[in-house]
């Protein structure tokens, strides 16, 4: 009881704090607008630390100092806390940002994809420069809210798409503009992904929840359901209420050159096909929760900056595009994740799942083409060290949210096929509304559990 009204009384003095939030100057809240010293280690927050929270943290450790370390799931992130026996331990962010008001200045977000809005949006809120795991958010309504905070609170952003930074997706960028394959006007792409269940009804039974989980505040925005472990701490992708599928979980590093190199936005229309058996459990409302075992998308985006019209295809759960012809017998296609094949009217070009190994098809080509002048500036540090940089420069992060939100609101746009199979969707990005099924409106800003917002 007495737990429950601590808790109480935290809710309603955060409320009442939030509400006069505005009255105060973004300065004395440790804003972005306050120089950092290039010299001047950041004190940085993490939440959700024990997967690939940990490695964000490990990356920046060396030369900033790590102050606040929180999880939900005590347990899980242990080892995390254990590394860092210096950084304050809390189990909610709320609590965690209002106590070290003045004494975070940027916060590294990896936690399940349901919960990256909210904690993102309540740091920037509170001026803290935010870096935010892949897919930056759960809904394309996040994406867009975020991304226009980002640009209001004048903070710091990343998305975790490390291949962003790296030198392939560089490459393939110089390539496509130089003209090396022509007008693309189409591109597969696919993934190994998932490596999860899918397709999947609810949990039944209800086994005990692990005294060091919270598993109210794991659930954060999304409906309440009983806690079972086939949610977390990793499988909870394959579920629609927190998780993105094997899409989200992918096609940020995937589509990541095809979106930059095209100079891509908003599709103007979608369209997927699902595996059989799952959809007919679909139809019969046997599965509604649960990503399927596998899917193709096409996304279909019009001419933009004198670019041709040009077709996005997706294949996930082991579905593939047809072997390219030019390329040779015993070469792999693609990297071991998956890849990207780019047709141009003037030849192909494929790389790896993280833009890695560009190369023209035939291998043949890569030896009489001759390279165009490296006009992309390149990235000398990892991904989230080039976020850390850039807030101490006063410059922008690599993939800040200004790139970052548009794609991820294209990559969502795909798992909104799944609830009109085999239908071609229209989308008004601008609007961010789908004409021809309205009802589908409700999937790109689905409603928070009472007493969450964004």
């Amino acid at each position: 009881m007495k737990k429950q009204m601590n808790r109480r009384k935290f809710l309603a003095s955060s409320a009442a704090s939030a509400a006069a939030f505005s009255i105060f100057p973004r300065t004395i809240l440790g804003a972005a607008d306050t120089a950092v010293s290039p010299s001047r280690r950041l004190n940085i927050a993490g939440v959700g630390v024990g997967g690939m929270g940990h490695s964000n943290i490990n990356a920046v450790a060396e030369s900033e100092n790590i102050v606040a370390l929180c999880d939900v799931d005590w347990a899980y992130a242990k080892g995390t806390f254990d590394q860092y026996p210096q950084a304050k331990r809390y189990k909610d962010y709320r609590l965690m940002l209002e106590e070290m008001a003045d004494k975070i200045d940027a916060v590294m977000i990896a936690t399940p994809d349901h919960t990256h809005a909210c904690i993102a949006m309540e740091a920037m809120r509170r001026g803290k420069h935010v870096y935010v795991q892949k897919p930056l958010t759960h809904s394309i309504y996040e994406a867009r809210m975020l991304t226009e905070a980002a640009r209001k609170q004048g903070v710091v952003t990343q998305m975790g798409n490390q291949g962003h930074s790296g030198e392939g997706i560089r490459l393939i960028c110089e390539w496509i503009w130089d003209g090396a394959i022509g007008d693309v006007r189409e591109v597969h792409a696919w993934t190994n992904r998932p490596v999860w269940p899918q397709g999947l009804a609810r949990p039944k039974d209800t086994p005990p929840v692990p005294d060091t989980l919270d598993w109210d505040l794991w659930l954060g925005p999304a409906p309440q359901r009983p806690y079972h472990p086939t949610y977390l701490p990793f499988d909870w992708r394959a579920w629609i209420d927190f998780g993105t599928g094997a899409l989200g979980d992918m096609a940020c590093h995937i589509l990541d050159p095809v979106f930059w190199a095209l100079k891509l936005k908003y599709p103007a229309a979608a369209e997927g096909s699902y595996a059989a058996n799952v959809i007919e459990k679909w139809k019969k409302q046997e599965v509604d929760e649960s990503y399927p075992l596998g899917s193709v998308i096409h996304l279909d985006y019009p001419s933009r900056e004198g670019l041709p019209a040009v077709q996005i295809h997706w294949y996930d759960g082991g579905l593939l595009p047809q072997r390219p012809k030019e390329l040779e017998a015993g070469r792999r296609m693609g990297g071991a994740d998956g890849g990207v094949l780019f047709i141009g009217d003037k030849g192909k070009l494929m790389c790896g799942c993280y833009g890695e190994a560009p190369q023209l098809l035939p291998y043949s080509r890569m030896q009489e083409y001759k390279r165009p002048e490296k006009t992309i500036p390149r990235i000398k540090t990892s991904h989230e060290m080039n976020w850390v940089q850039a807030i101490k420069n006063g410059t922008k992060a690599s993939c800040d949210f200004d790139y970052a939100g548009p794609f991820t609101e294209m990559v969502l746009m795909g798992n909104l096929c799944l609830f009109k199979p085999g239908e071609k969707i229209l989308w008004d990005g601008d609007a961010m509304q789908v004409t021809n099924f309205p009802e589908l409106n409700a999937r790109v800003n689905p409603p928070y559990r009472e007493g969450w917002h964004l």
